[in-house]
């Protein structure tokens, strides 16, 4: 996954197409993809701002939510492996 492009960059897509250039040219000039300058000013118009998006998930969710839950479970189940163990806590648990 790319990095995003700092706020300052940004700022100058913004303030050059406020300042009536054109896409294309503001793309060419600051070496950033048409779709990313869409993004941005579609990003200021609905919420008035264009700093870029952070602390979001990476990764994919975790399996097991209540850990007080399944750590109570380990604690009783943790002589057995792991494919025993899934077929106990079930809700579609799949052992690897």
């Amino acid at each position: 996954m790319s990095a995003s492009y700092s706020y300052d960059l940004r700022t100058k897509a913004i303030e050059a197409i406020d300042r009536g250039k054109a896409k294309t040219d503001v793309c060419r000039m600051l070496n950033i993809g048409r779709n990313t300058l869409d993004l941005g000013l579609k990003q200021k118009e609905e919420t008035g701002e264009y700093q870029a998006i952070t602390h979001f998930q990476q990764g994919s969710r975790h399996k097991i939510t209540d850990w007080e839950r399944f750590g109570a479970f380990v604690k009783e189940h943790g002589d057995k492996t792991q494919a025993q163990m899934a077929k106990v806590w079930g809700e579609g648990v799949i052992p690897i």
